[in-house]
């Protein structure tokens, strides 16, 4: 869950991505800032000494600099790092992913659509499953795939509000209804 300072922090980000001057591609962004977040998820001493007051802003800017400078990151996601840090809000960095994720798949016309299946889906079906929510949505989709095995067979997408149950277990459970006494 992201809280209101972390949707700021990322729409921000996605503002400048996007704003006319920038060289840096959305997709190859959401990359480069998951990357980071790899980084900065390795140490949790790192995090500590992120977080602590006794270190000194330079200090911190210093060492995220030195982690950074080999990555290959383009000029942006440094410098947005670099706010993060100097505003100590590392803590919130996986947040600031998930609300930059968001905004750059919004601002796409991409529609986030979880899809869960009882397993693996095979590059077919789930090509299958895509295409037929792009007819039912209207939209382009960005699938995020999950794993529930007691669904026991099908699929279920969930879109914004809407859910479309396609499971085994939806449609023992709408037959249940049908058969059971009205009360």
């Amino acid at each position: 869950m992201t809280n209101a300072l972390s949707v700021h922090y990322a729409n921000a980000l996605a503002d400048a991505v996007f704003a006319p001057e920038s060289r840096l591609p959305p997709e190859q962004a959401v990359q480069q800032l998951r990357k980071a977040v790899q980084l900065f998820d390795i140490s949790p001493d790192l995090h500590r000494v992120l977080q602590s007051p006794a270190v000194s802003r330079h200090k911190k800017i210093a060492l995220v600099g030195q982690l950074i400078k080999d990555e290959g990151l383009d000029h942006l996601i440094r410098n947005f790092l670099m706010v993060v840090v100097e505003h100590r809000r590392v803590k919130d960095l996986r947040h600031i992913l998930e609300g930059f994720e968001e905004a750059i798949d919004i601002r796409l016309g991409l529609a986030r659509v979880e899809i869960t299946s009882a397993m693996d889906l095979t590059d077919e079906q789930k090509q299958a499953v895509e295409e037929a929510l792009v007819e039912a949505t209207g939209k382009r989709v960005r699938p995020l795939y999950r794993i529930n095995r007691a669904i026991l067979g099908g699929v279920i997408a969930r879109f914004g509000s809407k859910e479309y149950d396609g499971s085994l277990l939806g449609r023992l459970e709408a037959l249940r209804r049908q058969l059971s006494p009205v009360s």
